[in-house]
């Protein structure tokens, strides 16, 4: 096993994670290569968690295997030789073929199992359109801010430095409370009653938004409930939409324990992680 800065990741899912890749180990046209975190691959195990999410949701028969970045399986280097996960092995009248980027995914997942609910775009063309606006917000900007929040470093613990601890804060709460405004009014997901792309695509960051109260100074900064002065109807939606992300079953069941995923936050949080993105982040070029 070569030597990498990141490499005592522990190597398969655990908790409620490990109970469905049990469950989904027989042989199944469609394969789902993925890693509960695979740290020299892409950056993070939410892609691959908005991916198993999606198939959990429509319930589409699929073969889970784990990928370890240290050993990849040579069944995902003959279909992806860049190894990346998620890798979704696809049948088609030419045999096997491989779909990657969690985004492009989903979109296939919808577009194939069309009869399978919940539906995760809208047929409405503005509603779907708009949509996938707020996909892309989510990965353009919102990703980037979590990351330059969680991965700043003062040089020191003078007043610069903390306002600076604190622009990032502010600039990822804004973010938020832009999505929170675009949501559905009484939803509780972001287009109504039943969960959309849009949930599929934040909702992974957002069950992991407790890293900043556990390792940043001041932690998240989201006002407690009466608290947000003028913004409190906005922090409410939020606080209703987080609720419900957080008790759905599929995401429930597609995390490891808690006490796996510290020492690799810690590593992003004391900016040291040597994923691509923990490396774009601290050159300035953001999401890779």
């Amino acid at each position: 096993m070569p030597s990498h800065p990141d490499a005592a990741v522990y190597p398969e899912a655990t908790g409620p994670a490990k109970a469905l890749v049990d469950q989904h180990q027989a042989e199944q046209p469609l394969k789902l290569y993925a890693g509960w975190f695979c740290p020299s691959l892409l950056t993070h195990p939410i892609p691959v968690q908005r991916v198993w999410l999606a198939l959990e949701e429509k319930q589409i028969p699929y073969q889970y295997i784990e990928v370890n970045p240290y050993n990849k399986p040579q069944s995902l280097l003959s279909l992806n030789p860049r190894g990346l996960v998620p890798t979704l092995s696809v049948p088609t009248s030419e045999g096997s073929r491989p779909l990657y980027e969690s985004n492009v995914v989903l979109e296939y997942l919808e577009e194939a199992y069309p009869d399978r609910s919940p539906r995760l775009l809208p047929e409405d063309p503005y509603e779907r359109a708009r949509a996938r606006i707020w996909v892309d917000f989510v990965t353009s900007r919102v990703i980037s801010a979590f990351h330059r929040f969680l991965q700043y470093q003062p040089s020191s613990a003078d007043e610069d430095a903390v306002a600076e601890l604190d622009r990032h804060r502010q600039e990822f709460l804004d973010l938020l409370k832009q999505w929170a405004r675009e949501l559905h009014p009484e939803g509780p997901f972001f287009l109504g009653d039943q969960i959309s792309l849009p949930d599929l695509v934040l909702g992974p960051w957002a069950i992991r938004l407790w890293v900043f109260d556990e390792f940043k100074v001041g932690g998240l900064g989201v006002p407690a409930e009466g608290q947000g002065g003028e913004d409190e109807a906005v922090w409410r939606r939020w606080r209703k939409w987080v609720k419900a992300i957080e008790e759905r079953r599929s995401f429930r069941e597609t995390m490891s324990d808690a006490q796996q995923y510290r020492p690799i936050y810690k590593r992003y949080a004391d900016n040291v992680a040597q994923s691509e993105l923990a490396k774009a982040t601290r050159s300035g070029r953001g999401v890779p």
